[in-house]
């Protein structure tokens, strides 16, 4: 019986949080994001480290699905430290936080290593996460320090 995508759907911070965990560990190149102005959307592509199935069971190997990461009613996006010129790079992805704010618009910062950092501001917290196509077998596990 093969395994269903995920597919989850944030619309409040504690939502986006299973998302960030998710999403832990992604892979993106900068060349797979876009924001859809006149739509209102932003979108990412990542290379998602299936965590899910790791926690299943010691024996399982590790896989990697691609999925899509959709943001609606976008009013702006910004970013620090990513060109918006190299579309060959990559970008490990390490977080989502969210906050309100004052005009009740929310900003949700996408966070990756090396202090880069993609800030949505979307009127409502509206996030989907769609796993897509068929996982593939990857040799790497991430490893994190602990501090």
């Amino acid at each position: 019986m093969r395994a269903k995508n995920l597919k989850l759907i944030a619309r409040t911070d504690e939502d986006l949080r299973v998302v960030s965990a998710h999403l832990q560990d992604s892979i993106a190149s900068t060349e797979n994001i876009a924001r859809l102005e006149k739509n209102k959307i932003f979108l990412m592509q990542l290379n998602r480290f299936m965590w899910e199935d790791v926690e299943k069971g010691v024996f399982r190997k590790n896989k990697r699905i691609r999925t899509i990461l959709k943001f609606d009613n976008v009013i702006e996006v910004s970013s620090k430290n990513i060109s918006q010129f190299s579309k060959d790079k990559f970008l490990d992805f390490l977080a989502i936080e969210s906050s309100q704010l004052p005009d009740n618009n929310y900003e949700m910062k996408l966070i990756f290593s090396g202090d880069s950092v993609i800030k949505v501001i979307a009127e409502v917290i509206e996030v989907t996460l769609d796993d897509q196509g068929e996982p593939w077998d990857t040799k790497n596990k991430p490893k994190h320090k602990v501090l």
